[in-house]
C-alpha cells in the first residue's frame, strides 16, 4: 500500500467516513481474523453518497425506495416524482452528522422537481458534505498543515410514468471529492461520474375490507466510473448500490393513515479477499498484486465488479447474505398534517 501522508482527527470518524489512497487491500487482510468471525468490511471512496439526506427516511430506518413519493425521492428513488401531485417544489436539509463525536462535520442537502406535464417530471439535487478542520502529518508525526475537506455531487433526473401505476426514471450524477485541499504534494481532488436507474409500482388495493396502496420500488444508484486520488493507476469504487423493497399503506379512515416498509440494500462493488501472509505477518506479493488465500481480485472493472458482486464473497452465500443491510420503517398520517415515525436498521 502507498502513503502519502496520515489524518488526524479528533475522533474516529475518518476511519468511517473518508477513504485510504489505496482502499482495495482494506477488509480482511490481516491473516484471516476478520475473515474467521465473518466481518469483512467493504470500502467504497465518496461514502457521503449513501448517507440519508432527510429527516423523514432517517427516522424510518433509512427505508425510502418504496415510501410515498416526497420531495426527496432523488435520493431514494427518482421514479417517485412521476406520483407528485404538485407542479413543483423544492427541500433544504441540514445534518450536523455525528455531532456528538465531532463538532464540524455536517451534510447539506437541496432538492427540487418540476412537473413538465402529466407523465414526465425533470428533478435535481445538490449534496454538500464538509468533515470539519483535518490536520495532515507526515510518517513521523511532523505537521504539514490543516485543511477542510469537502466533497459534493450535483444530480439531473428525468421521470415518467410508464402505465397508470408504474414508472422509471435515469439520472445522471457529478462527483467532486477533495480530501487534501492542494495541503498534500501527489494529491489531488477525485472526480467521477455517475448514474441511477430506477423504478417505482403503486397500485390500490384492498385489504380486509380496508382500503389499500400496494408499492414496490427498486433503485441501482452510482453507477460510475472508478475514482483516485493520486496519480497512481489504482483507483477506488464509488458506492454502487441495489435498493429494493415494498410498502403497504392503510388508509384507516378519513384522517388515519399507516404505512410499513422494508428496504434492502447491498452495495454491488468488490468484496475484499484475504491475502496470503508470510511468518511475518507481511503481505505475499504475486505479480503486480498480492497472492489471496480466499475470495476474488478487487481489482476489476466496474462492470465485472458489479456482476461479481454476488459471488465473490471469501466466506461463500452466508457473506454475501450478511453484506445485505436491511431497513424496516412504519409511518403514522393524521389528516396528512402530523406524522410518527418509527424504524429500525440491521447492519451485519
Amino acid at each position: 500500500m502507498k502513503s502519502f501522508f496520515s489524518i488526524t482527527l479528533s475522533s474516529l470518524f475518518i476511519l468511517i467516513a473518508s477513504v485510504s489512497l489505496n482502499a482495495q487491500q482494506g477488509g480482511a487482510d490481516w491473516d484471516g481474523v476478520l475473515y474467521d468471525r465473518s466481518i469483512n468490511t467493504i470500502t467504497t471512496a465518496v461514502p457521503f453518497l449513501m448517507i440519508a439526506p432527510d429527516a423523514r427516511a432517517g427516522a424510518m430506518g433509512d427505508a425510502g425506495v418504496s415510501s410515498s413519493p416526497d420531495i426527496n425521492s432523488m435520493h431514494w428513488n427518482p421514479a417517485k416524482y412521476a406520483f407528485l401531485d404538485d407542479d413543483m417544489g423544492f427541500a433544504l436539509n441540514y445534518t450536523p452528522w455525528l455531532r456528538s463525536l465531532v463538532p464540524d462535520i455536517n451534510l447539506s442537502y437541496l432538492t427540487g422537481y418540476r412537473r413538465i406535464d402529466d407523465l414526465q417530471t425533470v428533478a435535481f439535487s445538490l449534496k454538500y458534505f464538509t468533515l470539519g478542520e483535518v490536520n495532515f502529518t507526515d510518517n513521523e508525526g511532523f505537521s504539514l498543515g490543516s485543511a477542510k475537506p469537502n466533497e459534493f455531487s450535483v444530480d439531473v433526473a428525468y421521470a415518467r410514468r410508464l402505465g397508470d401505476f408504474i414508472s422509471g426514471a435515469i439520472t445522471g450524477r457529478f462527483i467532486y471529492s477533495d480530501l487534501t485541499q492542494g495541503s498534500i504534494e501527489g494529491a489531488q481532488a477525485g472526480i467521477a461520474f455517475a448514474a441511477d436507474v430506477s423504478v417505482y409500482y403503486e397500485r390500490p388495493i384492498e385489504w380486509e375490507r380496508t382500503p389499500a396502496t400496494f408499492a414496490w420500488g427498486a433503485s441501482i444508484s452510482n453507477i460510475g466510473n472508478k475514482i483516485t486520488y493520486t496519480d497512481d493507476v489504482n483507483a477506488d469504487f464509488i458506492p454502487i448500490n441495489l435498493r429494493i423493497g415494498p410498502r403497504i399503506t392503510f388508509d384507516l379512515d378519513n384522517f388515519n393513515q399507516l404505512s410499513f416498509m422494508v428496504d434492502f440494500n447491498k452495495l454491488l462493488v468488490p468484496t475484499p479477499p484475504v491475502y496470503e501472509r508470510d511468518s511475518l505477518g507481511n503481505l505475499i506479493p504475486d505479480g503486480d498484486g498480492f497472492m489471496i488465500r480466499d475470495g476474488r481480485d478487487p481489482n476489476r472493472s466496474v462492470v465485472a465488479g458489479m456482476l461479481g458482486s454476488f459471488t465473490d464473497a471469501p466466506g461463500g452465500i452466508r457473506e454475501e447474505l450478511n453484506e445485505i443491510t436491511n431497513s424496516a420503517g412504519a409511518e403514522y398520517w393524521y389528516d396528512q398534517q402530523f406524522a410518527l415515525r418509527a424504524g429500525y436498521f440491521h447492519e451485519h
